[in-house]
């Protein structure tokens, strides 16, 4: 089974790549999602999470507030990081357990859409990893249409993170995804029919 592993920077289009491939019957994780699925109340990651950074990140029913997890997550480096070692070994088993589900159902190309696809180490699960790069002021805009949060907010989530050029260095191949480039012929460039 093939897993090609899909990352860059918040806002870049990584969704919208992989909505595109799996127009070509490949499957598809989203490692985001998978993470929310793990923030439910009761689960070992939720309780992890309010140790790390206090109940404050939980609403009164006890599920994780992402507001608040997000602002104390991105208030330092070392927040983030201690955020990071919490989630990324949880997702990371939660990945795997889907990727031998479909291995097992003999599916033959897996989407692994992962923003920490290298700091969380699951990239060594991808047989082919490629980046979605756009500048900051278009991720910017995407953001604040998508996500409905502050510009503030916007731009700290964007600065938490690394450089596009981070992402080229360690990937295979890069998608980008602005103007003047068209993302079809950027995506049949990487991936050919």
């Amino acid at each position: 089974m093939q897993v090609i592993g899909i990352t860059g920077q918040t806002g870049a289009g990584k969704s919208t790549v992989c909505l595109a491939l799996k127009k070509r019957g490949w499957a598809h994780i989203d490692a985001d999602r998978v993470a929310k699925n793990l923030y439910i109340p009761g689960l070992p990651l939720v309780g992890r999470l309010a140790a790390a950074f206090g109940s404050q990140i939980l609403t009164t029913d006890g599920h994780v507030d992402r507001d608040a997890l997000a602002k104390a997550a991105f208030s330092s480096k070392k927040a983030l990081e201690t955020l990071n070692a919490i989630v990324h070994p949880a997702v990371t088993a939660a990945v795997r357990g889907q990727l031998h589900a479909y291995e097992r159902a003999g599916v033959e190309t897996v989407l692994l859409d992962a923003i920490a696809l290298f700091e969380s180490g699951e990239d060594a699960l991808c047989t082919r990893t490629v980046a979605v790069v756009a500048p900051a002021e278009v991720r910017l805009a995407r953001i604040l249409a998508r996500d409905g949060v502050s510009e503030e907010t916007a731009r700290r989530r964007i600065e938490a993170q690394h450089t596009e050029d981070w992402y080229c260095a360690r990937c295979d191949a890069v998608i980008r995804n602005y103007p003047p480039y068209a993302l079809e012929e950027e995506i049949r460039r990487v991936f050919p029919v």
